[in-house]
């Protein structure tokens, strides 16, 4: 910082950090707060004008936008270098030239919806080394030239294969449907060899397209070649063999074989050769790296600037969460399934392999990632509802009427707390509905305010196998970073530890409010909700009998009367619940006067009557001697009121009866008379129903009008003392719960979505939906240590929560499939819109619009060195509590299970293992309170998978944990599902993991953060003190080693 007359005193680096400007019109200083924790720093301007200009001038210069101003800049240059080509070539070419130069017809190639354009894969033969005695280590780099701009793109690479000079490939090359090639499109293909394995990686730098790298970056150029695509879809075989050159295009270094790839056929021959060699080659996985906006190095497998910033937080295959099986549908089109599916996906990415199995065939394993629309449409539909939600109750609180000058100044307080976090509401929904750009966020933007409702990396990858002898198969996979309020902190802890400390407090709040308990506040809101859900339906069906009545017709007026009583009932028995009587009592005792006939303390509920000795209740309120006692509470007068109702539909039904009673007998005494005469009677007798029905119609509705306002007074009541007696900290904990299930929620909808396209031609699944519930199962990889900790516990209250959700499948009536979010917080219902022909798939059950519950449970184990620290250092209670409840919720579940579902609706390899068995070995694992258990992972993932449910995994960005655990699963699902070789497991594993597995960084990084680091080992695996934690004596003499050579230093 520096002043206009004095040295700079201090520098302040602008980097990870937020202003905060004041709104007050006379407040002229400004705070910059950190996310590291740093202490905030005040600054103050000489006016408001100069403050206003030195927020936005600190909010432009942090490093993020700095970043982004370079990356604007150089965009903005290549559009200028790009145009200045175009203007060059059309000068000095003729104008016919110039006019196809502007429209450029180009041969597209025939395929089919939805499936990639073009997929082929790739083998070496014969390659030339240096020296006669050395063995490549080979690897090919694919880029495309586009005609019409005649611009080299680096496309992709294949994995490097080790020790042979006739390298098979098991990575193929697959284009996305919506990638721009044609038949004329140039594909050049680049061998290198890897020299540099001194630290088990591939070191590569991203250099321009048309230069080579140089001998010290530890990869060596051997050949290349090109081909046109048309070359390779015309050709007879489909199949090309090219020579490989160097590049004055002298010397010959080899030949390369492309053939074309169909997931429909099996390639013959060619396991010979690549069993023979299988004990020579090693395969290394790497993909080209490249800088990114957000602060780490992504993998390049995308086909422009766009496809790239779409992959800073996916690496190859770090999005993998969920595994559900599925066989490929029938009888169902992709064109049918297309238009939903795209409604909720976008931004695919494929990859493509082929890996060979146990009885010497090939398999072909084709990967599609996509980003899903769901990240921001769930959310910005929950706020919306949390915006309505809050606005009514407002509304509720200010309708209460008069109240003492204790409570009177208890509700202004609340409703004004109430307004500002609406207003956050309402701004947080307007910035949503600026955002454009990508459809996920990514890591480095969960600490963003705007963001905080977004769930981080939410994305879909669909493993497509392709077997020679078996069905093919698609897993679904999603991953989402753990549900947690990262903007907030978690300084205190998160929901879990919060929420069981607000409820103590509020239980020692003393005179100044009633404490009501979590589930009577929740029974207040659903009386409430059902108010505002039933009070209009029976107002509706009043009228349709009255209707009904005016016209004459019997079976009008019973099917009305039959809707009238159902809803009517439903209304009644909503007010039966002690707590309404007990809430009217607390409220008589906050109107300015009252006078109890006699003494009676309210209760909060009837099942609470036993402890109200220990409880504070309106009785121990201290209220002022001035207020006058003139008025007297009736305390049955609520039940005569209440009783009102029933009495009233009770004669509204005795009226119907008669009138139909009467209008038979009279039709059978006038069978014979003149017909004239009969329709007079009949008019006649239609306006005496309508006269006889209007007033006992019209005291229905009054019963049901002073019910429905005592009981939204007594309930608004009980909802002023929630908040009154932990503001602002209610607010604040209902803003977290808010955030952290908006991000459960997102990736819930994701998968039931996708679980229920894949799976509508499985009965048995169908079935189980509708009768039993969907099981969801989230695998947790957190550490109970430092942040993370609060993290999981957010996690834990966010998942728990989805046990509040129920989802509706619809018929679609328009073009726009999004789910429908309706409902109020403890209670949301998911509308899934189905197109026609799909939705005829589904069971009469489900179709006539069956609530589907869900069962989420979550299991955490934390595999990182954090949780080295927690297990010798900290305490690991957290995890064994929630992996110990959610083991309950999953017996609960696997009962259910047992009781209403037949045996033979349990996938293929129930033969294989006993559920119960393994759920016994799973309480096992959880008692046996192990270190870093992973078995617990294993087994309840199995047991998902028997029970047809839907897997989720996180950790905290949904990337490296993530796609270590989930890639492991995959390989072992093609292993003991489809026959994978069992010598290529682990080679099948590093293809998948790409560049996870040598970690190919020419810079170092950090990708939990996504930030750039210095002076660090190139290896993520180099954790110096983790190591030292394996000796505690180990550690103690680097503790000893570290203090003197600080004691040396400052001396």
């Amino acid at each position: 910082m520096k002043n206009k007359s004095s040295e700079a005193s201090e520098v302040v680096i602008l980097e990870r950090c937020w202003v905060v400007e004041f709104r007050s019109k006379t407040d002229v200083s400004i705070i910059l707060k950190f996310q590291s924790g740093e202490p905030d720093l005040y600054l103050e301007a000489a006016s408001k004008p100069d403050c206003e200009a030195w927020a936005v001038a600190l909010g432009e210069a942090n490093s993020e936008g700095l970043r982004n101003k370079i990356q604007q800049l150089q965009r903005l240059i290549m559009e200028i270098k790009e145009e200045r080509a175009a203007d060059e070539a059309r000068q000095f070419l003729p104008s016919s030239q110039v006019d196809s130069l502007r429209e450029p017809q180009f041969t597209s190639i025939q395929r089919i919806a939805n499936e990639p354009k073009l997929e082929f894969s790739l083998a070496c033969k014969g390659l030339v080394a240096a020296t006669r005695d050395r063995k490549l280590n080979t690897f090919i780099q694919v880029s495309v030239v586009h005609p019409a701009e005649h611009i080299l793109t680096r496309y992709s690479s294949t994995e490097i294969v080790e020790g042979t000079r006739d390298p098979l490939f098991l990575t193929g090359v697959t284009f996305p449907p919506e990638y721009p090639i044609y038949e004329e499109t140039k594909i050049k293909l680049t061998v290198y060899d890897v020299k540099d394995k001194s630290q088990g990686t591939v070191r590569t730098s991203v250099l321009p397209d048309h230069k080579e790298p140089r001998a010290d970056v530890g990869r060596s150029f051997l050949g290349y070649t090109t081909f046109t695509v048309g070359d390779l879809v015309k050709s007879k075989e489909q199949q090309l063999t090219l020579t490989l050159r160097t590049s004055d295009g002298g010397k010959t270094v080899g030949t390369i074989e492309v053939n074309l790839v169909k997931m429909g056929e099996f390639e013959d021959g060619e396991m010979g050769h690549i069993t023979t060699d299988a004990q020579d080659q090693k395969f290394l996985c790497f993909l080209p790296l490249k800088s990114c906006s957000c602060g780490f190095l992504s993998a390049t497998c995308a086909h422009n600037t766009e496809n790239l910033e779409r992959m800073t937080d996916r690496r190859a295959k770090e999005e993998c969460a969920l595994v559900h099986e599925c066989t490929a549908p029938e009888g169902l089109s992709g064109k049918d399934n297309l238009p939903s599916l795209n409604a909720v996906l976008k931004n695919p990415i494929c990859k493509l392999y082929r890996f060979p199995t146990s009885d010497n065939k090939w398999m072909r394993i084709r990967e599609q990632m996509a980003e899903t629309t769901l990240s921001f449409h769930v959310p910005k539909e929950l706020i919306n509802l949390h915006i309505k939600e809050d606005m009514r109750r407002n509304q509720e609180l200010k309708d209460l009427g008069e109240l003492a000058p204790h409570w009177d100044n208890m509700r202004k307080s609340v409703i004004a707390h109430c307004d500002q976090m609406l207003s956050m509401y309402q701004d947080t929904l307007a910035e949503l509905g600026k955002h454009t750009g990508s459809s996920f966020k990514s890591s480095c933007s969960k600490g963003e305010k705007t963001l905080e409702f977004i769930p981080i990396n939410l994305h879909l990858q669909r493993m497509h196998v392709h077997s020679p002898r078996l069905k093919d198969a698609l897993y679904d996979v999603i991953t989402v970073g753990a549900p947690a309020a990262h903007f907030q902190g978690f300084k205190n802890g998160g929901l879990r530890k919060l929420l069981s400390k607000f409820e103590a407090e509020r239980r020692n709040t003393g005179y100044q409010c009633i404490y009501y308990s979590p589930e009577n506040t929740a029974k207040a809101k659903e009386v409430l909700s059902n108010i505002n859900h039933l009070q209009p339906l029976i107002s509706s069906h009043a009228d349709l009998l009255l209707n009904s009545a005016s016209q004459h017709s019997p079976d009008s007026l019973k099917n009305s009367l039959k809707m009238l009583s159902e809803k009517t009932e439903l209304f009644v028995h909503a007010f039966k619940d002690q707590l309404v009587r007990s809430a009217l009592l607390a409220l008589y005792t906050a109107r300015p006067g009252c006078v109890l006939k006699k003494p009676a303390v309210p209760r909060n509920s009837a099942e609470e009557g036993d402890d109200l000795k220990h409880q504070d209740h309106p009785s121990q309120i201290k209220r002022q001697d001035s207020i006058p006692h003139h008025s007297e509470y009736d305390e049955e007068e609520w039940d005569r009121v209440w009783a009102n109702v029933g009495k009233s539909l009770n004669c509204v039904i005795a009226m119907v009866d008669r009138l139909l009673e009467k209008d038979n007998s009279s039709k059978i005494k006038e069978g014979e008379s003149d017909p004239s005469a009969a329709d007079c009677k009949v008019l006649h007798a239609g306006g005496d129903w309508y006269e006889q029905l209007y007033p006992l119609v019209i005291t229905l509705k009054d019963c049901m009008g002073e019910v429905v306002t005592r009981a939204k007074q007594s309930m608004a009541f009980v909802l002023l003392q929630e908040l009154a007696c932990g503001l602002p900290q209610c607010l604040m904990l209902t803003l977290r719960r808010d955030i952290v299930f908006s991000q459960a929620l997102a990736g819930l909808v994701c998968g039931f979505i996708i679980k229920l396209h894949t799976s509508l031609h499985d009965q048995g699944f169908l079935q189980q939906l509708h009768t039993v519930g969907l099981l969801v199962q989230y695998e947790g990889l957190l550490s109970t240590y430092s942040e993370e900790a609060g993290m999981l516990e957010d996690m834990a209250v966010g998942i728990s929560d989805l046990q509040k959700v129920m989802f509706k499948v619809i018929e679609a009536k328009s073009e726009d499939f999004l789910p429908i979010i309706t409902g109020r917080r403890e209670h949301y219902v998911i509308e899934v819109q189905l197109p026609a022909k799909m939705f005829e798939l589904l069971p009469q059950e489900i179709k006539e619009g069956k609530l589907l519950r869900m069962y989420p449970v979550l299991f955490n184990v934390g595999i990182n060195e954090q949780q080295t620290l927690a297990e010798r250092f900290g305490d690991t209670t957290l995890q064994e509590n929630i992996n110990q409840e959610n083991l309950e919720l999953l017996k609960e579940y696997y009962n259910l299970f047992t009781e209403k579902m037949p045996p033979d609706c349990l996938p293929h390899f129930q033969e294989q293992n006993d559920l119960k068995g393994l759920l016994e070995n799973l309480h096992q694992n959880i008692q046996a309170k192990r270190r870093k258990n992973v078995e617990i992972m294993w087994l309840a993932a199995t047991i998902c998978r028997k029970l047809n449910g839907v897997r989720f995994t996180c950790c905290k960005s949904a990337k490296d944990r993530t796609s270590m655990s989930v890639t492991l699963e995959q390989c072992s699902i093609l292993r003991d599902e489809h026959q994978l070789h069992k010598d290529f497991f682990i080679r099948a594993l590093d293809c998948m993991r790409s560049r996870q597995t040598q970690g190919a960084l020419n810079e170092s990084d950090d990708p939990e953060t996504g930030c750039l680091t210095d002076n660090k080992p190139t290896s993520r695996h180099f954790y110096p003190v983790a190591l030292l934690l394996v000796s505690s004596h180990l550690l103690v003499v680097w503790l000893i080693l570290s203090l003197a050579l600080l004691l040396a230093k400052y001396q």
